[in-house]
C-alpha cells in the first residue's frame, strides 16, 4: 500500500523541472490547485511560449512584405509545423486585426508564370507558401509615395525551407514555377471578386522583373499577357504608402 503522501514528491519534482526558476510553481500551488493540474498548466504555458517564438522574420529590401521562417518539429515520422498563428505573425509585420477570409490552392508546372495580380477597392493582403516544389515569388510596390514605388523583389519559396511570404495591400503579386510541379497555397484578407481583380504586365519593361527562366520556357495565360503596363494604370491605383517601423 502506497502511503498517502508518497506520490506527491515525484509530481512536485516534475513540476520544478519544467518551471522557470520555481516561480510559477509556487503561484500555482498556493492557489490550492492539484499538482498534476499545475504541471499541465505549466506545460501549456511553455508550449505557448515556444510556439510564439517558433517563427522568425527575414529582412526584405522593400518595406512592407514579410518573409517568415517557421519552425518545423520533426522526427522519424515526418514533421509538424504551424503555418499561421495570428499572435506570432502580429510581431512580424502582419497586422493583428487583419483577418484572412479565403484560402486558395494552385498547382502549376515548370515555367508557369502567374501574375502580376492585385485587387482594388479595400485590397487583399496575402500569405503565400509553396507546399510542394519550388517557386520564385515576386511582389511589385504599387503604393503612391513609396520610395520603392514600381520596384520589385523576389523570394524563393519551396517545400524544404517552408518559408512564407506576407504580401500587404498595395502590392502586385505573382510567381514563376522552378520545379517540375508546384503547389502554391495562400490565404487572403478579401474574397475573390472578379470586378475588383486587376493586374500589370508580367514583362513590363519599366518594372523589369528578372524571371529565373528563359522567356521561351515561360508559360503565361492569355489574360496575363493582355495585362497593361504599370504606367498605364498608375493614375488609377488606390494605394498609398504609410511609413512604419519594421517589425523585429
Amino acid at each position: 500500500m502506497v502511503p498517502s503522501g508518497g506520490p506527491r514528491r515525484p509530481a512536485r519534482a516534475r513540476i520544478e523541472r519544467f518551471a522557470h526558476a520555481g516561480g510559477p510553481v509556487v503561484g500555482l500551488i498556493q492557489t490550492g490547485r492539484p499538482l498534476h493540474l499545475a504541471l499541465e498548466v505549466i506545460c501549456q504555458r511553455r508550449s505557448r511560449d515556444t510556439r510564439l517564438n517558433a517563427m522568425q522574420i527575414i529582412p526584405t529590401r522593400i518595406q512592407g512584405p514579410s518573409l517568415i521562417q517557421p519552425r518545423a518539429f520533426g522526427d522519424e515520422r515526418g514533421f509538424f509545423m504551424e503555418t499561421y498563428r495570428r499572435a506570432a505573425h502580429a510581431q512580424m509585420g502582419i497586422p493583428a486585426a487583419e483577418e484572412f477570409v479565403q484560402d486558395n490552392h494552385s498547382r502549376s508546372t515548370r515555367g508557369v508564370v502567374r501574375g502580376m495580380h492585385f485587387q482594388v477597392g479595400a485590397g487583399a493582403a496575402k500569405l503565400v507558401r509553396c507546399a510542394r516544389g519550388r517557386i520564385l515569388d515576386v511582389v511589385v510596390d504599387l503604393r503612391r509615395g513609396s520610395p520603392s514605388w514600381g520596384e520589385w523583389e523576389g523570394f524563393e519559396l519551396d517545400d524544404e525551407s517552408q518559408r512564407l511570404l506576407y504580401v500587404p495591400v498595395g502590392f502586385a503579386h505573382g510567381f514563376c514555377v522552378l520545379s517540375e510541379v508546384a503547389d502554391v497555397l495562400y490565404k487572403q484578407t478579401a474574397y475573390y471578386d472578379p470586378t475588383l481583380e486587376r493586374g500589370i504586365a508580367w514583362d513590363d519593361p519599366q518594372v523589369a522583373i528578372r524571371w529565373p527562366l528563359p522567356d521561351a520556357d515561360l508559360l503565361v495565360s492569355e489574360r496575363d499577357r493582355a495585362a497593361p503596363r504599370l504606367s498605364e494604370v498608375a493614375a488609377s491605383l488606390p494605394f498609398h504608402y504609410e511609413p512604419s517601423a519594421r517589425p523585429g
